[in-house]
């Protein structure tokens, strides 16, 4: 399946899990603490086969980033949330956040370990 132009219409007469290309993760690409945690919650989301598998792999991830960065907490808060109650494409949404704030975290580090160099 293809899209030439700018809008598609996709009608889905079943219910199956669907994420845009932009959205998917893969194990390659997921090379940081927090992209590993969207890959698991993404997993939740697609495979609803090897739940209790996933959510192992998410809570361990959940519980060293926080112990690394504790002012992810309440990113981790939200999304927790999210999928206790099921909700994985918004726990997904939310993921994205976390991913965002691990960059500026990391942005941060750098800039600092450049400044200290300099010194």
């Amino acid at each position: 399946m293809s899209n030439d132009g700018s809008t598609c219409h996709l009608v889905i007469h079943n219910e199956v899990p669907v994420l845009r290309q932009k959205e998917v993760l893969t194990e390659a690409t997921a090379t940081t603490p927090c992209l590993r945690i969207y890959l698991a919650i993404q997993l939740m989301y697609m495979d609803g086969n090897n739940m209790a598998k996933y959510h192992d792999i998410y809570w361990k991830l959940v519980r060293e980033v926080m112990q690394a960065a504790p002012s992810t907490i309440h990113l981790i808060d939200r999304i927790s949330k999210d999928i206790l109650a099921n909700r994985y494409y918004q726990a997904l949404k939310q993921a994205q956040k976390l991913i965002s704030y691990e960059k500026e975290l990391t942005q941060r580090v750098n800039e600092s370990d450049k400044g200290l160099r300099k010194r």
